[in-house]
């Protein structure tokens, strides 16, 4: 096992090898935050140092935390067909009305359900705006195979939003993060944050922009940071929601997370850990270590990875406001936290030296 004094000394080394700008790194051990610690700085001019609360964004790991979210307090059947919870075609709300005219007609369309959202089955492209027309379309029978789509999470949201004509970020502050005390995170921006947020930077070390998130989004609004992190998942330990988030619903064989052909071939990685999406989060369903839930977060200037291993209610949380994070992952995951578990090249994180 690795000391803290060691893990701290390589964390330092790693972090400035790969010039990653700032970071936050967390362990939970048994359910509880064992290790915390921050690195670098959360803005470079003036230099301020990072702290392990300072508000950092969080990106793609919002789609976890909504999806517990609509588990235990969305309000919405997750098996019936989105189209039969509206209270109209999707493309008659000023929201979709340019985005959703040719899904609407899709026949498939009246089969996909808030599950195959949260779990990328539903055959959406990650967002509208990649497709030539920037409308949403259906690449594949719903339910059938995973296709990892932001937008789809979004339309989730929407439903939530219409059933209980509130918005998502006063819902999950009332109905997560008060509940948990977890002060420095937020669905959106909020002036608190402003004397310890984190700005971000590319990997040339320039600056891109200061972390402040608007309107709502449940594919990746959210900031947070490494205490309340923890502080989640431990929560997500003791709670009802977790073998719902992890049952899979479908399993994963490509050889990259985004596949680069139509007929990529399967992937040795994805098969010897069992690679399987549940609802919002990524599944490791046969590992050395027992079945483990993981998310990454990927924005302009914010890099980060969580995964937790249920047998010991383990997690290992990477947050960075750097495009140079991801470069450091696997060797912290494997020196600190001895994850050898996840599939890096399927996820993206292999790099040349």
């Amino acid at each position: 096992m690795i000391s803290f004094a060691e893990a701290e000394s390589f964390a330092r080394d790693v972090l400035r090898e790969n010039r990653v700008t700032g970071a936050q790194i967390g362990v939970v051990d048994n359910g509880r935050l064992v290790w915390a610690r921050a690195f670098g700085l959360r803005r470079v001019d003036p230099p301020l140092p990072m702290e392990t609360n300072t508000n950092i964004w969080a990106a793609s790991i919002t789609k976890g935390v909504f999806a517990a979210y609509v588990v235990e307090h969305g309000g919405i059947a997750l098996d019936v067909p989105v189209a039969q919870q509206l209270s109209g075609p999707l493309d008659s709300f000023p929201a979709y009305k340019e985005t959703a005219t040719e899904l609407v007609k899709d026949p498939r369309w009246a089969r996909v359900t808030p599950r195959m959202l949260l779990a990328h089955t539903a055959g959406l492209l990650n967002f509208a705006f990649l497709e030539p027309d920037k409308k949403m379309h259906l690449h594949f029978e719903p339910g059938t195979k995973y296709g990892y789509s932001g937008e789809g999470l979004n339309i989730v949201q929407f439903l939530v939003e219409q059933k209980k004509g509130r918005r998502l970020d006063a819902l999950m502050q009332e109905a997560v993060f008060d509940p948990l005390q977890m002060k420095g995170t937020g669905m959106i921006y909020r002036e608190g944050f402003a004397a310890n947020v984190a700005d971000r930077y590319g990997a040339d070390g320039k600056f891109i922009a200061q972390t402040k998130r608007f309107p709502p989004r449940a594919s990746g609004s959210m900031s947070t940071n490494v205490e309340d992190l923890a502080k989640y998942v431990e929560a997500l330990f003791t709670g009802r929601v977790l073998p719902e988030l992890t049952k899979p619903v479908v399993q994963i064989r490509t050889l990259h997370q985004f596949a680069e052909k139509a007929d990529e071939p399967e992937g040795e990685e994805a098969k010897r850990v069992g690679l399987a999406y549940g609802l919002g989060w990524g599944l490791l369903t046969k590992t050395k270590f027992g079945p483990a839930f993981f998310k990454e977060g990927h924005g302009d200037g914010a890099q980060n990875y969580m995964i937790c291993f249920t047998r010991r209610k383990a997690c290992m949380i990477l947050l960075t406001n750097s495009d140079n994070g991801e470069r450091a992952f696997r060797p912290l995951m494997e020196k600190i936290f001895g994850n050898t578990a996840t599939p890096w090249e399927w996820e993206g994180y292999v790099f040349p030296r």
